[in-house]
């Protein structure tokens, strides 16, 4: 059973941001080979939604307020641990996430700079690509909205 919390950086525990910044470091950093500024300043100003089962972080997304990434809301940091990866933890992982954000901040497009490679998965989500392909961190990454009227809101 998973459990879903959501907490603002100022709720959250030390041993909570240590293990957010851990599967993340491990996830984007190790496994995936990509060298950047993960602590980017935008974790203060965010929402950190965790799943967790059995008391261990399996699922994590970083929820920004409108203005900090984008002029919408978005959900980035997206991370699963590899032993839950296959098991439709995503989906639910990106569902919480969608649902959380609307909670938050309202009913409104939501904005995501998706790993290019992911493009399937966040369509069969609602997403719609908005943006040519570009580099992030030496990963080929799109523009993509939730809940637009169109795709032009990565104009």
């Amino acid at each position: 059973m998973m459990n879903w919390v959501c907490k603002s950086f100022g709720e959250l525990l030390l041993n909570e941001l240590y293990a957010i910044l851990q599967l993340r470091s491990e996830v984007f950093v190790v496994e995936q080979h990509c060298y950047y500024q993960d602590v980017d300043d935008k974790d203060q100003k965010s929402f950190h939604l965790m799943g967790l089962k059995d008391g261990l972080l399996v699922a994590y997304s970083r929820l920004l307020p409108p203005g900090i990434s984008y002029t919408e809301p978005s959900i980035g940091r997206v991370v699963l641990r590899a032993a839950v990866r296959g098991t439709g933890m995503g989906k639910e992982l990106m569902e919480q996430s969608l649902d959380r954000c609307h909670e938050l901040f309202g009913k409104q497009p939501v904005k995501i700079g998706a790993q290019y490679h992911l493009k399937a998965f966040y369509e069969s989500l609602g997403f719609v690509q908005c943006s040519d392909i570009y580099d992030d961190a030496g990963i080929d990454h799109i523009g993509m909205v939730y809940g637009a009227d169109d795709s032009k809101a990565c104009d």
